[in-house]
């Protein structure tokens, strides 16, 4: 997801009440994400349907969405893939964006995003209340799993797992990725 300045301005109070479309709030500016590519809809749409189908078999209940307006400590941000626990669904179904990170966040790269913005995210989010966070790499086929306590790597034929949130969902890194 890589982002390109937009001028319109906006604060985060009114970006959280209405988020604009394809949009998130960075450094005080309104920016468009873009960069995305059909391999990367394609594993943001694999990937929530495996942690929903996950959800639903499971019976662990809450919601799964793509592009779900969020806030953290200081940006307002729109994460690829999220998990949110039915009480959070309870709290904020109604509201135009969730006043926190929800516990379980995917952030697919495009080939136009760096590593570095992407691994800052994660933090972001840990910092604001998410408690794993999954950053999919489709071109160099990897994934990074990321707690508050640990950074795991994933490469080809290996099987990913969530660690803290959605215990027992795994899925093959080929799978997600093919």
């Amino acid at each position: 997801m890589a982002i390109a300045t937009v001028t319109e301005s906006c604060s985060l109070e009114d970006f959280m009440t209405n988020p604009p479309e394809h949009m998130e709030w960075v450094d005080g500016k309104l920016v468009e994400k873009t960069g995305i590519t059909v391999k990367h809809s394609i594993v943001q749409t694999r990937l929530a349907w495996g942690w929903k189908n996950f959800i639903t078999q499971s019976g662990q209940g809450g919601e799964v969405a793509v592009e779900l307006p969020c806030r953290t400590l200081k940006q307002g941000s729109r994460p690829d893939v999220s998990y949110l626990t039915a009480e959070l669904v309870a709290q904020f179904g109604e509201a135009g964006a969730l006043r926190q990170s929800p516990p379980l966040i995917s952030e697919i790269a495009s080939p136009t995003d760096s590593a570095e913005d992407l691994f800052a995210k994660a933090s972001e989010y840990l910092e604001s209340g998410c408690s794993e966070v999954w950053l999919v790499f489709p071109e160099s086929r990897r994934v990074s799993l990321i707690t508050q306590s640990q950074t795991l790597g994933f490469n080809t034929g290996d099987v990913v797992s969530t660690q803290l949130v959605l215990r027992g969902f795994s899925v093959a890194l080929d799978e997600l990725l093919a």
